[in-house]
């Protein structure tokens, strides 16, 4: 059953890394409601498992693969609406024109940092290429993989925005640490968490994952930080993916 607790002391970063709204993350500090120690495991499991029907099921072409990209999100949002009742909703809030700006403005700069990174890391350990766009044939085809694309990326934010939320609260409730130090922690291991998911796609290039994928997924998680709101940084995540794989569905279009 979900727990209502007072929350630790909402220390603040500045409005250059938080907006000065008052808002906090919701769940791990009792606002909406608080999940308890068991909860958090099962909603952090509950990624994994989605992460797991991603990966493990087959993907024969971008049709076949909106079933496990769906799975990857409603999995986790499902094991949420149990735990957290008519508060599952929390981590969505309304998109103003503000958040449009912020989405645009974290996707371009993941573009560039995304870019730089790759370059450097090619330059020193080299690089293989993510596979995504590979087989990519016909309008249906391209309509689905958009659309697939777009949904999975939701889910990479859910993969990366609970277990965020979930080690906010052990370190904050369990282990007495502050809130700035345990968002810190937080937006480190979490890009650790989400470079190690994208080894097998990059055939377990450690460099790639852990520095360009890793570095990439510290830029999107700060529009998380910043807004507390899953369709901003889902939105600037999409824009960074989908920039960078036009090209290459452009270029099989042409070929074909």
């Amino acid at each position: 059953m979900a727990e209502r607790v007072q929350g630790p002391p909402r220390d603040r970063f500045g409005p250059r890394v938080e907006r000065p709204d008052g808002v906090d993350f919701p769940y791990y500090a009792g606002e909406p409601i608080g999940l308890g120690a068991r909860q958090w495991v099962l909603a952090w499991l509950s990624v994994a498992v989605g992460f797991a029907a991603l990966v493990l099921l087959p993907q024969p072409d971008s049709i076949a693969a909106l079933l496990p990209r769906a799975l990857f999100v409603v999995l986790p949002l499902a094991v949420l609406a149990v735990l957290a009742r008519p508060y599952w909703s929390a981590l969505f809030r309304p998109v103003r024109g503000r958040d449009v700006l912020t989405m645009v403005g974290f996707g371009v700069l993941n573009v560039v940092v995304s870019s730089v990174l790759g370059l450097l890391v090619a330059a020193v350990f080299g690089a293989n290429a993510n596979p995504a766009t590979d087989g990519i044939e016909g309008a249906g085809e391209v309509l689905a993989f958009y659309l697939g694309t777009g949904i999975q990326l939701v889910g990479e934010e859910l993969f990366t925005v609970i277990p965020f939320l979930a080690l906010l609260y052990f370190l904050t409730r369990r282990g007495a640490v502050s809130r700035k130090t345990a968002i810190a922690v937080a937006w480190l291991a979490t890009a650790v968490w989400f470079g190690a998911a994208h080894l097998p796609t990059y055939d377990w290039n450690f460099a790639q994952c852990f520095i360009v994928i890793g570095g990439a997924r510290l830029v999107l998680t700060l529009a998380w930080i910043r807004t507390k709101n899953l369709w901003v940084c889902s939105g600037a995540h999409i824009l960074n993916d989908w920039v960078l794989f036009t090209p290459s569905v452009l270029a099989a279009a042409a070929l074909g």
